[in-house]
């Protein structure tokens, strides 16, 4: 799979380094499956030192080299595997689909960090993988995610669609936010399971659309292999992978592996973000 286009991508909303500090809502990750507390399990860290109301102390140079990457990022370098440019041309396929999926779009912003970075919901880590912050509408990728943890230590694919995959699936949480689908998942597991699968099932609905053969689209066609391939990293990173088969299921939080794969191939066969509707349903 590889993107349609050539030269500058352009940077857009995307930014390096930085963000807003202060406190604010929880964030919401899910592009890798985990929220805050699994992701402490993990790493064998406090959940309360990976995402709190404080500030970290971030490396300016290294955010104005990620920046100076992000707007030198071309079409060739993501389709030779540039991971920040990958994330920079995946986001300007997102604003170009979902415009026209949803008529009260508007664009979050992305920010592309290393190490750590302040946000609107509080200090984060690289450790906190992908999440969405709903307070300052923004995106954050670091992205050693995709090769240290998504592949690494979850054995999801390091195929190109996986990673935008999960781009897409925070993106999903953005389109939540601004339908208020985001208060559904507050104050239960079970409702966070829902919002989850609905943000997979998103990501579904993109896939669909950006590889539609159009120049706008900026995607190739998509091949089975590519969709099997995103079909094995959402398997890789539902809670019964996680944090076992035999786990307690009152305690998931992001749906089981078979869950997440099920519902991102309804949002890719349909196209139709109506049919991602995962609280409409008894059993998602």
């Amino acid at each position: 799979m590889t993107f349609q286009g050539s030269g500058s991508i352009g940077s857009g909303n995307v930014t390096g380094g930085g963000g807003g500090g202060g406190g604010g809502r929880i964030a919401l990750g899910g592009g890798a499956g985990l929220i805050i507390t699994i992701v402490a399990l993990l790493f064998g860290v406090n959940p309360g030192q990976i995402m709190g109301g404080g500030t970290t102390t971030q490396n300016t140079t290294g955010s104005a080299q990620i920046q100076q990457h992000i707007d030198s990022c071309t079409y060739e370098m993501a389709n030779q595997g540039d991971e920040i440019c990958r994330i920079v041309a995946t986001t300007k396929s997102l604003d170009t689909i979902w415009p026209t999926l949803y008529s009260r779009y508007t664009a979050p912003k992305t920010n592309i960090f290393s190490g750590s970075v302040n946000t609107g919901c509080g200090a984060a880590t690289s450790a906190t993988g992908p999440f969405y912050c709903p307070a300052d509408q923004t995106v954050y990728i670091d992205p050693s995610f995709f090769s240290e943890v998504l592949v690494g230590q979850l054995g999801g694919s390091d195929d190109a669609l996986s990673q935008e995959y999960v781009v897409a699936h925070e993106y999903g949480h953005h389109v939540q936010n601004l339908t208020g689908a985001l208060q559904h998942g507050q104050g239960s597991n079970a409702g966070s399971v829902r919002i989850e699968l609905q943000a997979d099932c998103y990501a579904g609905v993109w896939a669909n659309h950006a590889d539609d053969g159009t120049g706008d689209a900026l995607l190739k066609p998509l091949t089975a292999e590519d969709i099997e391939r995103v079909g094995q990293t959402a398997r890789a990173i539902g809670d019964d992978s996680i944090q076992g088969a035999n786990s307690n299921k009152e305690g998931w939080t992001h749906g089981s592996a078979a869950q997440r794969s099920r519902w991102f191939g309804i949002g890719y066969q349909y196209g139709d973000m109506n049919k991602c509707d995962t609280f409409a349903v008894s059993n998602p």
